[in-house]
């Protein structure tokens, strides 16, 4: 299958969805499809670029219109999509995130040069706001002509088809995964006492984020001097934090490190005992699932799709509030001390003089950080990942090709009748363009990698694909 991801979200920008549409594409590669990416330019990085394996990626030169998503035009750029997916022969168009105004286009342009389409929503929304509002009816126009939905979890399932109102039997629900060949413990990173607790947060410091929540958990924890927070990451809340920690006089058991590479922030998990995260809305969160697999306890607020993420031998869920999450991080904080208590009874002691028995599981729920890493591999690994969108690519492609007519009809059950028009100019410009820039005129791209030999299509798993690229990564940073 010849593969085309397509969102403003990629490299050099990073997130979850670019960590998710690069680990996809290495994994998709490596079973032997060709995939492609399509994204705007980054400053001076344009044109056609090659990464890891192969994986093209084409920055097409369009000047962003807000927080790195271009102007949505519909129709400006579909002489330059239109190309694209000619040369390359693209067969499916897969878009990545609601935010995405170049992923829709492409999509559209794809259903009207007769090609499937496939969306994955990768957050979630709300029905209230002026935004919500204005977002859901731009997706449920965009959606319906969709081939098929993909959703990371049940709950952004249910919001999926609510704001958009597609057929749940349209929407998939594949999660993300996590490379746990990366995102391993080190607990020899940890500090040496016995005393001191690290807290780790790793977030945008924005309001969804639950960053207010932050702020009013520091000065409750302030009369614990051996615990300290390491917070990674930027945005307009930083201040809020800077200023609680002043008022506090916490400086020297608050540090703020600023933005985050993603190639950084293992190095900064495994300094941990605990994870926090309080966001306020959330499908799937990366994050507590990369800091579980790092060895982390987690506590997060029970909102979105976090309940389904990790067992519950993993994780404390709380309430968004202020209290709720300051008991489960007391909860965690004892459980820390009470697993610190018996490792070091056990050194005291020894292993083998019977002075100190072993606690058994029901006295003691603690795992240790390897454990914690394997429950997560277990559950969340790209190769199971991959072969779920696989089946989903091949139910897309068995469908018919979608008619100019069929599309019309779609369209006017959102109700917003003016988009028809917006369809028929689009169907129009394709025609003209097929008339002035005639397909063999167009150079066809080779249908294989060159990049990937047939030895090596068989003998590489997606998982020796990724532990290729971290290792590469370890040497860049390293």
């Amino acid at each position: 299958m010849k593969i085309c991801m397509a969102s403003d979200f990629f490299y050099p920008n990073m997130g979850g969805v670019e960590e998710h549409i690069f680990n996809l594409s290495q994994c998709l590669l490596a079973r032997g499809h060709k995939v492609i990416v399509i994204t705007h330019s980054y400053g001076d990085r344009k044109g056609i670029r090659y990464m890891t394996n192969g994986l093209k990626v084409y920055y097409i030169p369009i000047k962003v219109f807000y927080n790195q998503v271009v102007l949505p035009t519909m129709i400006c750029n579909i002489p330059l999509l239109r190309y694209i997916l000619i040369r390359e022969q693209i067969d499916i168009v897969h878009g990545h995130s609601a935010f995405s105004t170049l992923a829709h286009e492409a999509m559209n342009v794809a259903k009207l040069l007769g090609l499937r389409s496939v969306f994955t929503d990768h957050s979630l929304f709300g029905f209230a706001d002026l935004s919500a509002v204005v977002t859901n009816k731009f997706l449920e126009i965009s959606l319906a002509n969709c081939n098929h939905c993909i959703c990371v979890s049940h709950t952004g399932k249910e919001n999926t088809v609510l704001r958009a109102k597609v057929h749940q039997d349209k929407v998939s629900v594949i999660p993300n995964a996590v490379d746990t060949a990366y995102f391993t413990p080190n607990p020899w990173r940890r500090p040496n006492d016995d005393e001191t607790i690290n807290i780790v947060v790793v977030s945008r410091l924005v309001y969804r984020k639950g960053v207010d929540l932050l702020a009013g958990i520091l000065p409750k924890l302030k009369h614990l001097p051996n615990v300290h927070f390491i917070i990674g990451g930027d945005g307009p809340k930083r201040t809020l934090l800077e200023e609680i920690r002043e008022r506090n006089n916490m400086q020297d058991r608050v540090v703020m490190l600023g933005a985050l590479e993603h190639a950084k922030v293992r190095d900064v998990l495994i300094q941990g005992h605990i994870f926090l995260n309080t966001s306020l809305t959330e499908a799937y969160c990366m994050a507590i699932v990369e800091a579980a697999a790092c060895g982390l306890q987690v506590v997060s607020t029970k909102v979105g799709g976090i309940p389904e993420v990790l067992p519950t031998s993993l994780i404390i869920l709380t309430e968004p509030t202020v209290e709720s999450v300051y008991r489960g991080l007391c909860e965690a904080i004892r459980r820390e001390k009470e697993k610190k208590q018996i490792t070091r009874s056990r050194y005291l002691n020894g292993s083998i003089d019977g002075l100190v028995p072993t606690p058994s599981r029901t006295s003691y729920t603690g795992l240790c950080a390897f454990e914690r890493n394997q429950i997560v591999a277990n559950l969340y690994n790209w190769n199971n990942v991959t072969e779920r969108t696989e089946k989903v690519y091949k139910t897309a492609w068995q469908e018919a090709p979608a008619t100019l007519e069929s599309m019309m009809k779609n369209c006017l059950k959102s109700g917003v009748w003016p988009f028809v028009l917006v369809i028929s100019l689009c169907h129009l410009i394709l025609r003209f363009l097929d008339w002035f820039v005639p397909r063999r005129n167009i150079d066809l791209c080779v249908a294989e990698n060159p990049f990937l030999s047939s030895d090596y299509d068989r003998q590489t798993s997606p998982e020796d694909v990724l532990s290729t690229t971290v290792r590469k990564k370890r040497e860049k940073f390293s």
